[in-house]
């Protein structure tokens, strides 16, 4: 009994120590995968979003051609471009136009502008006139992005391996399907690069059309005073003379019949009024011998 007792503290000693390099043992493994853990925390690994931004903007102003020009510099000094530009003179109203809008010069435009400086952009088209609507739309194309990449590396490296059977082809047919190959994997790569590069500008530069109209009081200049009462009566006299041609159009067939109702009424009227010895048309009696 006294032997079992003194072997107990001995026994505890040695199952602390086993538990301790136990514990040891897990510690280290765990510090030896906490850096990969590191590297794949979602922060890290998240990818930058691809987002293609377009908008819209219409606006009043006096004068659109000034307008236009002026829309044109502030894209220029943002860092952008101007794809498109039309201007059009006296230009028909239609059913989208704005409030204040009336049938006169216009002007529309395309610009491409860095993604960053689009919200400034709108911002600044409010110092040029009264904005009627302003449009954006955002689209996210990361997924489109990725995918895109991924072919591209896909069709990378089957490429060089074919460059490498081309080079040390030993038969003229081994030689002419390595190439055709090749080239097939190096049109659809060209393809998708191209793909690629548009998904970038896309992203890059976001798209804006600007719709620039006139004031109703710029298209309808000198409307007041003597000149605007002259053109307002001269507008009253050749609208009257127009609305009387027509009327005259409308009538003169009824009264050409009814003239010649009238004709045949006085004929038949005449020749009932005649005595009845009396001679007929321009016939005299004859004289007494």
């Amino acid at each position: 009994m006294r032997r079992t007792w003194c072997l107990l503290p001995l026994t505890a000693v040695l199952l602390a120590g086993c538990s301790g390099s136990g514990s040891t043992s897990d510690s280290g493994s765990y510090s030896a995968a906490a850096p990969g853990a590191e590297l794949a925390t979602p922060d890290d690994a998240a990818e930058p979003r691809q987002v293609v931004t377009t908008a819209s903007a219409s606006l009043v102003v006096d004068d659109p051609r000034a307008g236009a020009q002026q829309v044109s510099e502030l894209v220029e000094d943002a860092g952008g471009r101007v794809d498109q530009r039309s201007e059009q003179a006296g230009a028909a109203g239609g059913p989208g136009d704005l409030p204040g809008e009336r049938p006169g010069d216009v002007a529309d435009l395309v610009v491409r502008v860095p993604a960053d400086e689009l919200t400034d952009l709108l911002r600044d088209l409010e110092d040029l006139g009264e904005v009627g609507s302003v449009s954006i739309t955002r689209d996210d194309v990361t997924g489109t992005a990725l995918d895109l990449d991924a072919r591209i590396s896909a069709l990378q490296t089957p490429a060089d391996r074919l460059e490498s059977l081309m080079a040390g082809a030993t038969t003229t047919e081994a030689l002419l399907d390595a190439e055709q190959a090749l080239s097939e994997r190096q049109q659809e790569l060209e393809s998708l690069q191209s793909q690629r590069t548009a998904l970038a500008d896309q992203v890059e530069l976001s798209t804006l059309a600007v719709h620039l109209a006139q004031t109703e009081a710029a298209a309808d200049p000198g409307r007041s005073g003597f000149l605007g009462g002259l053109d307002t009566g001269w507008q009253a006299l050749t609208t009257a003379v127009g609305g009387a041609v027509v009327v005259l159009g409308v009538l003169l067939p009824w009264l050409v019949v009814a003239g010649l109702v009238g004709l045949v009424a006085l004929v038949v009227h005449r020749r009932r009024r005649r005595p009845a010895g009396a001679p007929v048309g321009d016939e005299l009696p004859a004289q007494p011998q």
